[in-house]
């Protein structure tokens, strides 16, 4: 192959790979959702947090390269009661002066293994560090992606969710321990704007 023809292929391969430079987007809290349920009593009992953050980088051509790092403000819990709110901020439970924050930093992602029958999947494993109340433990999600689009104001968007469960033992958090459930049930759903 000649000089010129190598340099012109190395020219469109490396435009090529351009072309496929995974997406960032930054979390926008006022389209996603954090909400939580844990038993009281042995009855369902939800709130959620109204303050989520952080970058989601997603590499179609290849998801191993993607990565999520979220970061949930402790004061943003509300159960719609002002009581109990000070209550869970305060150091029998959440302890937001000392720990404000609860984070989720990805280490690894993979497509998952699709059932029988499908041809395509949009959904992942993300295993990562898992942060609450100052205890880090590794966590693995599955994280369905959403769909992507351009909207009005010209903006490319695009989200997923999550569902997982944790015990808040696990995390120190041993207060009302019978009472209060030790099982906390966490939805994510998350909406990011591309950079």
């Amino acid at each position: 192959m000649k000089p010129i023809k190598i340099i012109l292929a190395m020219t469109l391969c490396s435009l090529g790979m351009a072309v496929q430079a995974a997406d960032t987007f930054k979390i926008d809290p006022v389209h996603s959702s954090v909400v939580f349920s844990v038993t009281h009593f042995g009855t369902n009992f939800y709130g959620r947090f109204n303050d989520v953050k952080g970058t989601v980088v997603f590499d179609k051509a290849d998801p191993t390269k993607s990565s999520v790092e979220l970061t949930i403000p402790v004061e943003s819990v509300d159960t719609h009661n002002e009581k109990r709110d000070q209550q869970l901020k305060g150091p029998d439970f959440f302890n937001a002066k000392q720990f404000p924050v609860m984070t989720f930093k990805s280490t690894w992602i993979t497509p998952r293994p699709l059932p029988k029958g499908e041809s395509s999947g949009d959904t992942y494993n993300v295993t990562g560090d898992f942060t609450l109340h100052g205890v880090t433990k590794p966590l693995t999600l599955e994280i369905k992606k959403g769909g992507e689009a351009k909207v009005m104001e010209g903006e490319i968007r695009s989200g997923g969710e999550t569902r997982f469960t944790v015990k808040r033992s696990d995390h120190g958090m041993n207060f009302m321990q019978g009472q209060v459930g030790d099982e906390i049930n966490i939805v994510v759903s998350l909406e990011g704007v591309k950079q």
